[in-house]
Formats: structure tokens, C-alpha cells, sequence
């Protein structure tokens, strides 16, 4: 099966969780034998799409008037838009109507969890078969045994006994960056360090007016190569996940499988996926957040069971069955087309 896997304006999004699903599947499919095309204008049997911009959109249409099924991926939606860059909140609604539009330019649409579907199929259009494959994790590249656990500490200069949380995302506040500003305030005695970064020309005054404003005990470290990420998982005390909406979190499924102890927001995407107190702990405050902080720092026995757990919970998305799925979609698309 050779199958075209298309990003448009991929440069620009290589370090975001779009970048990493984009290698998931890249890496998955190869596994299995599949011959990954980039050219638009080669042979294939299939094309998977993997983002909703008008060149995209017109790619999906010419290649379907060249008799090829189109696979769309639908990674965002309107709710994950909202509360991101300056003035989304404003384009939200025509967000809305382009995503419909562009989603609709596929024979089949892909997007990561039962919850992003349900988002989806509460708009009002017709959309072509839905199916839910996750975005996955690398178990091979996120191995916790393949990391040293003492070299973020010794990299950031933290004592061994410094207790220390990390947070990863864009400077957004839907990742729930002001927040951890403020968490930082309050717990001036736990250090946190905050990974990835956002151009200051893209979000609105007030976030980064707070960014410059942040307490010492709140490090912004920007991008860093993905060897010191990794090194951040295993070596920090939790993973804080405040974010308010996602369609899947690929920085989440990277901490569970880093067996790193994981504080997530307690929003409807996790309620039936984790469990509070069984694979991760849940907050929904502040006050909460700093409170599972210090639980877990107060119970290693626990937090080791609970880590586990999350680490069995998540080998359900590794790469090798998401592969699978994905060629399942193509072949059920590539049947239902030569049918018609």
C-alpha cells in the first residue's frame, strides 16, 4: 500500500503535538510495510491529510477528481481554538464553519478520541464515517529505562530533594499557562518549570505581561531538544497537566509512559480515559493542584502503584496498534470507494 501523508506548511509545526502525531503515523505505518509518499503529485492509493488550510483543502479535491479516497484528520476543533491566540475567541464561530468545510473534503475523517469525535458530531453537518484512532506514543523512544534520572537536576541545578513540577505546552491559556503563574505564587516553595513557548506577537497582552511577571520559582524554558524533555519527565517530582480542553494531549500519553507521576485537570475528555487516584491524580483549582503536589510528594508507595498503572493504561496507544487501525481505516475507505 503506498499511502500520501500530507502536511501542509509542516516546518511550522514539526515541535507541536500536530509535528509528533505526524511522525507517529510516519513511524507506525513503515513498520507495517507501508510505502509513505510526500509528493502530492506521485502515485498512491490513498491520501491521509493531515491539516485543514485551503491548500489542503484544494489538494483533498483534486485528489479525489483523480479517483483517490481522501483521509481527513481532524486534529482540531472549535473548543481547542478558543482561549489559545489573540483574538480567538472573536474568530471562533468562522473557525468552526472552515473546519466543517474542510473536514467534509475527505471520504473518511480520522481524529484521536471518542471525545473529539462527540465534538465533532454535535456540529450541524453531514460529515463522512468518523473513526477514533489515537495520535499514539513511541514506547520505544519513551522509555523510561533509556533515560537518566538524576541528569535533568543536575542540568537545571536543582538539589535532589528540591521538589519540582513540570508543565508542557504553548503559551496559550487554554493550556492553562496562567494558572501555573499564579500556582507559582502560592507555592513559593516548589519549583516549576514550564516547556515550550508561544511568539509574544501571538497571544494577548495580559498573557505575557503574567509571563514577565512570573515568580523565581516559575523557569520558562522554551523548546529544548527532545533528550532533555524526556530527561524533565523522569527526573521532576509530577507532571501538571491544567489544561482546559484538548482533543487527545500527546504531552499526557509522553509523561504516562515516562512513568512520570501526572496531575491533570479534571475536564471531559479524562473522565472515563484515567482515573483520578488509579492512573493519574485530578484537580480542578489551584488549591487542588497543590494539594495532589504535595500528596504525591508525601507518598512515594502510592505514587509508584499509581504510575504503573498509568504506564500499563497507555501501551494501549503504542504505535504498533495504531498502525493497525490506521491501515484498517485506509483498507474499509479504499473498499467503500471502489464500491461505489
Amino acid at each position: 500500500m503506498r499511502v500520501l501523508l500530507y502536511t501542509e506548511l509542516e516546518h511550522l509545526v514539526r515541535k507541536s503535538g500536530l509535528g509528533r502525531a505526524i511522525k507517529h503515523q510516519e513511524k507506525a505505518l513503515k513498520a507495517l510495510g507501508v510505502e509513505i509518499v510526500k509528493d502530492p503529485h506521485a502515485d498512491f492509493d490513498i491520501a491521509h491529510i493531515n491539516t485543514y488550510y485551503p491548500q489542503s483543502c484544494r489538494l483533498a479535491h483534486q485528489i479525489k477528481k483523480r479517483g483517490i479516497p481522501v483521509v481527513m484528520h481532524a486534529h482540531s476543533t472549535m473548543e481547542d481554538f478558543k482561549h489559545s491566540f489573540t483574538g480567538s475567541n472573536f474568530l471562533a464561530p468562522a473557525f468552526k464553519r472552515w473546519l466543517c468545510y474542510a473536514y467534509r473534503q475527505g471520504d473518511a475523517i480520522i481524529t484521536p478520541t471518542e471525545y473529539a469525535k462527540s465534538i465533532l458530531t454535535s456540529y450541524p453537518v453531514d460529515f463522512p464515517p468518523i473513526h477514533v484512532i489515537s495520535n499514539g506514543i513511541d514506547l520505544d523512544k519513551f522509555n523510561r529505562d533509556l533515560v537518566d534520572p538524576t541528569a535533568f537536576r543536575i542540568r537545571r541545578n536543582f538539589a535532589p530533594d528540591q521538589l519540582v513540577v513540570i508543565c508542557v505546552g504553548l503559551w496559550i491559556e487554554r493550556k492553562g499557562i496562567m494558572d501555573v503563574i499564579e500556582l507559582a505564587k502560592q507555592e513559593p516553595g516548589v519549583q516549576f518549570v514550564w516547556y515550550g513557548e508561544t511568539k509574544r506577537w501571538q497571544i494577548p497582552t495580559r498573557v505575557s505581561r503574567a509571563i514577565d511577571e512570573a515568580p523565581d520559582n516559575l523557569l520558562f524554558a522554551g523548546y529544548v531538544d527532545p533528550k532533555f524533555l524526556r530527561q524533565a519527565y523522569v527526573g521532576a517530582d509530577a507532571f501538571l497537566f491544567p489544561t482546559y480542553e484538548e482533543t487527545e494531549g500527546i504531552v499526557l500519553l509522553e509523561a504516562m509512559a515516562l512513568k512520570a507521576p501526572v496531575i491533570v485537570r479534571d475536564i471531559p475528555i479524562y473522565a472515563d480515559w484515567v482515573r483520578d487516584g488509579v492512573e493519574v491524580l485530578k484537580g480542578r483549582s489551584n488549591q487542588e493542584f497543590a494539594q495532589k503536589i504535595h500528596w504525591l510528594h508525601e507518598h512515594p508507595k502510592e505514587r509508584k502503584e499509581m504510575v504503573e498503572r498509568a504506564y500499563q493504561k497507555v501501551c494501549e496507544n503504542n504505535l504498533q496498534i495504531i498502525g493497525q487501525e490506521l491501515m484498517a481505516v485506509y483498507q474499509k475507505v479504499m473498499d467503500t470507494h471502489q464500491a461505489l
